[in-house]
């Protein structure tokens, strides 16, 4: 404490020293006195201040402290009892356990109470079944079989839960429902011999077929269920699982073998065409069958079946093993010519037969996804979030089945498929793109229908980039030449084709909505302030919104083809000669304004491009309101100069209709401009992206220009 006052006091010293350092400050000794009281009574203030606030957070934390001490006690005094009315009831938990083997028994008492009709049903249930699947009543019969399993199963099940060692009592159940084995065997049999009459039944009764699917499919649940339970609880039923679909395609893998090896007819000591006479019955009953699956047994089976290829696959695979039988046998030369023949000719023309029906199914496949344009709902979005239909997934399964069976005869057959699915391919866009454009002419006659035009449109836009990567995937995977074929650049152009197509009919939907805007521009009310610009800008915002579901590179190419048109809509009406500025003011004011609202599109259109720079078409109607803003008439020359030296394709009549929105420029100095720059070539500073190109300028003006000036040529700038 003393080396600290001492401190202070040879600091005050020299402070005093310091402001005493000359005869006349003496004067003021009184000031400074009064000065460093009112310091010194200032710090101990705040000093005072400081201890007592530290007292009061001292205090305010001992206060708490108790009053948490006092928590921790009555915890612990808590905590005390607790533990001990736990040791107290360790005993009473025991005592339960006789409680809780009465909940148990109790359950599986319920359980046979549950059951206990059934039980005493048993035997007149299992005759009433037999006789259902002698009556050939399939799907009655199994719900009386899945009645007795069922009670079986869950007495099983309970005497598992209750003693899963004690055997005896298993068995005595399993022998009381000895019988369900047996009639489950039967019903068995009785499916497969419809699967094996399958060809005939699907045409004399086609319910009997459907029925027996839909037993397959009811026992194909129960099986899942119970291997779940079986993980969980480690019990399963007996004869589960009992894997009737797997069956059923053995079943049906024989059924087509047999038909195929059951078609010779004679031999070569009866008949010397025999093998003739044998391909020709083969080919026939190949032909005649799939003709059946694909028109009556596809409608029989669950669409995941993939019923028609598996079929396919079947009969490829029987006939392959039977032509390689004959061809082990000893043939003659003529018998070998014949074999080889018809394996390069007749029997791939049944696979073209095949994959012809492909047209039609692309054409049930667009016209279910043109039902889904005219959807009150929004279409699916992708993982990505970009809108799309299910039509790409559709074709390229179609093309992914035929395919598959293609590779498995031979490659060069492979190829020629795939060439085959491209040309379809091609002339399936085609008319993608006419339907397309249907739906936006029936839009048109209705705005308000579809409801989601706009998104099903982005859908239809999307759908082409998922259609190219699609066809990538299915060349990579199935040719072996990198070569492109006919039918690559079509496709490409078409896809192209639809989805710029696509984005400009969106453009179009959005333009249409600003049409009113755009007839603003350039206007008297516009002058005196108008807030077209900003509605403007805030529709194409809020579309875009809606736009960003679109996927590259279409959305941006659709944002720059945006601006371009905002831009020359902007200039158009310019040229339509809306207004003509009566003097300099409302030329400074016109200018000031495009060049506000050209800034606004700037703005606006890099933030929807991302970053990407907007500079090139907005600054023509920046240069343009430079034109406009010139003071001094004898300089306007320069300015044309310049707005054509950044833009070479302005025209005559451009350069014309400015100078008459200008308002000040005499004739004379309309022929002179016109006439120096057609005489004189102008050089153009850089490249720009061509704008005035697809700007006309009013025909009734251009009569009156022309005779206003005698020195028009037909162009300025080709």
């Amino acid at each position: 404490m003393e080396e600290t006052s001492r401190e202070a006091v040879a600091t005050a010293v020299q402070r005093v020293a310091g402001m005493l350092q000359r005869s006349d400050q003496l004067d003021k000794v009184e000031q400074y006195r009064r000065r460093e009281a009112r310091k010194k009574a200032s710090v101990e203030a705040r000093l005072k201040a400081a201890i007592q606030s530290q007292l009061d957070g001292v205090r305010t934390g001992l206060t708490q402290l108790h009053s948490a001490l006092l928590d921790v006690k009555d915890i612990q005094g808590s905590l005390a009892d607790v533990s001990k009315d736990w040791r107290q009831s360790i005993n009473t938990i025991e005592n339960l356990k006789d409680v809780k083997d009465a909940v148990v028994q109790h359950s599986q008492l319920a359980s046979a109470v549950e059951n206990l009709k059934n039980i005493f049903s048993v035997p007149e249930i299992v005759t009433e079944t037999q006789q259902l699947i002698e009556q050939a009543e399939l799907l009655q019969a199994h719900r009386k079989l899945m009645e007795l399993e069922c009670s079986r199963d869950d007495l099983m099940y309970e005497q598992y839960r209750m003693d899963s060692k004690n055997t005896s009592d298993m068995n005595l159940i399993s022998i009381y429902f000895e019988d369900v084995q047996g009639l489950s065997d039967e019903l068995a049999k009785q499916l497969w011999m419809v699967l094996q009459r399958s060809m005939v039944t699907v045409r004399r009764d086609p319910t009997m077929l459907v029925s027996v699917v839909r037993i397959i499919e009811r026992e194909e649940k129960i099986d899942r269920r119970m291997v779940d339970r079986k993980k969980q609880t480690g019990f399963i039923p007996p004869g589960r699982p009992k894997r009737w679909k797997d069956k059923m395609f053995e079943v049906l893998e024989g059924t087509v073998s047999t038909r195929i090896e059951g078609t010779q007819a004679v031999t070569r000591e009866v008949d010397k065409m025999w093998l003739v006479r044998l391909l020709e019955i083969t080919r026939k009953y190949v032909l005649d069958d799939l003709i059946v699956v694909k028109n009556l047994m596809v409608q029989c089976f669950p669409p995941h079946y993939n019923t028609f290829n598996r079929f396919f696959s079947l009969y490829h695979n029987a006939v392959s093993t039977r032509v390689k039988e004959l061809a082990s046998e000893d043939l003659e030369a003529n018998e070998i010519v014949s074999l080889l023949t018809w394996v390069l000719n007749t029997y791939k023309r049944v696979l073209s037969t095949s994959t012809s029906n492909i047209t039609g199914w692309l054409r049930k496949a667009l016209e279910t996804d043109k039902k889904d344009w005219q959807k009150e709902t929004e279409p699916e979005a992708d993982q990505d979030g970009y809108y799309q239909t299910t039509l790409p997934a559709i074709v390229f399964q179609m093309f992914e089945q035929n395919l598959q069976v293609a590779a498995q005869i031979d490659g060069d057959f492979k190829e020629q498929v795939l060439k085959l699915c491209l040309k379809q391919m091609n002339t399936f866009l085609i008319r993608y793109r006419e339907e397309a454009v249907n739906y936006k002419e029936e839009h048109l006659r209705d705005r308000q229908l579809p409801q989601c035009y706009v998104q099903y449109m982005i859908a239809i836009i999307n759908n082409c980039q998922t259609f190219k990567e699609s066809i990538n995937s299915l060349k990579r995977k199935y040719s072996q030449s990198s070569e492109p074929t006919d039918s690559d650049a079509a496709i490409e152009r078409t896809l192209n084709e639809v989805a710029k197509e696509g984005c400009q009919f969106l453009l179009d939907e959005v333009f249409l909505d600003l049409e009113h805007h755009l007839n603003e521009l350039l206007t008297r009310k516009w002058l005196t302030g108008s807030h077209a610009v900003d509605t403007i800008c805030v529709t194409v915002e809020d579309y875009f919104n809606d736009f960003n579901k679109i996927k590259k590179p279409f959305n941006q190419e659709m944002t720059s083809e945006a601006l371009r048109r905002v831009v020359v809509e902007y200039i158009k009406a310019v040229m339509q000669k809306r207004i003509t500025f009566k003097n300099a003011d409302e030329r400074r004011e016109g200018a000031e304004r495009m060049i506000k609202e050209a800034d606004q599109f700037k703005f606006l259109f890099r933030k929807l491009a991302a970053g990407e720079d907007t500079d090139p078409l907005c600054g023509a109607i920046a240069a343009i309101a430079e034109v406009f803003k010139l003071t001094d008439p004898t300089l306007l020359f320069l300015e044309v100069t310049t707005l054509v030296s950044k833009y070479p394709d302005i025209r005559e009549e451009h350069i014309q209709a400015l100078l008459a929105v200008r308002g000040d420029a005499s004739r004379e100095m309309r022929q002179m401009i016109i006439g120096t720059l057609s005489e004189n070539k102008v050089s153009y500073a850089g490249v720009t992206q061509p704008i005035f190109k697809d700007i006309s300028v009013p025909t009734i003006t251009m009569t009156t220009m022309t005779t206003m000036t005698s020195m028009a040529t037909a162009k300025l700038l080709k």
